[in-house]
C-alpha cells in the first residue's frame, strides 16, 4: 500500500472499497423508517382485521389481570382496531391517550425520514424535559383512569 516513505502507491486507490451509487446510499438510509413504517402498517393490518373485541385472540393484560387496575396501554389494541376501521369515537373511548399520541409519533417518525433522506446526523436522544412531560401524562392518565370520577378514561 505505502512505500517505505509513507506515500501511497498507485494501487492504494483500489484497494479501497468504492463509495455505493448516489441512489443507493438513499435507500440504505431510509431503510430504518422504512422497516418501521411497515412493522407498524402491518401490526395494524393484522389487530385491524383480527378483532380485540373477540375473546381469545390476544392475551389478558397482566396489570388488570392481577391488580384489577387499568394500566396505560389498556385497551390500546381496542383503541387500534377502531382506528384501523376510522371510528374515531370507538378509539378515543378505548384509550384516549394513545389516540392523543398519534400525531405526534407520525410527526416523530416523519422528521427521521426527513433527516435520513438528507442524510443529517442520527439527532440525540430527546430532551429530558420532553420525556418528563410524557411520563408524567402517562402517570396522570393512569390515574385519572383507575378513579370513580374518570370513568370515562376507562376502556
Amino acid at each position: 500500500m505505502d512505500d517505505v516513505t509513507g506515500s501511497p502507491t498507485p494501487d492504494a486507490a483500489f484497494l479501497r472499497p468504492a463509495p455505493p451509487p448516489p441512489g443507493k446510499r438513499l435507500a440504505l438510509r431510509l431503510a430504518g423508517p422504512a422497516a418501521v413504517a411497515a412493522g407498524v402498517l402491518a401490526a395494524t393490518a393484522y389487530v385491524g382485521t383480527v378483532d380485540p373485541n373477540e375473546p381469545g385472540h390476544y392475551p389478558l393484560c397482566p396489570t388488570l389481570q392481577f391488580t384489577g387496575l387499568f394500566c396505560p396501554g389498556c385497551g390500546g389494541l381496542r383503541c387500534v382496531h377502531a382506528l384501523a376501521s376510522a371510528d374515531i369515537p370507538a378509539a378515543l373511548g378505548f384509550n384516549a391517550f394513545a389516540v392523543a399520541m398519534v400525531p405526534l409519533l407520525v410527526f416523530i417518525w416523519l422528521r427521521w425520514t426527513v433527516r435520513s433522506a438528507r442524510g443529517q446526523v442520527r439527532m440525540s436522544a430527546a430532551d429530558p424535559r420532553l420525556v418528563k412531560l410524557l411520563l408524567a401524562g402517562i402517570a396522570v392518565f393512569t390515574v385519572l383512569r383507575n378513579l370513580p370520577f374518570g370513568t370515562w378514561l376507562a376502556p
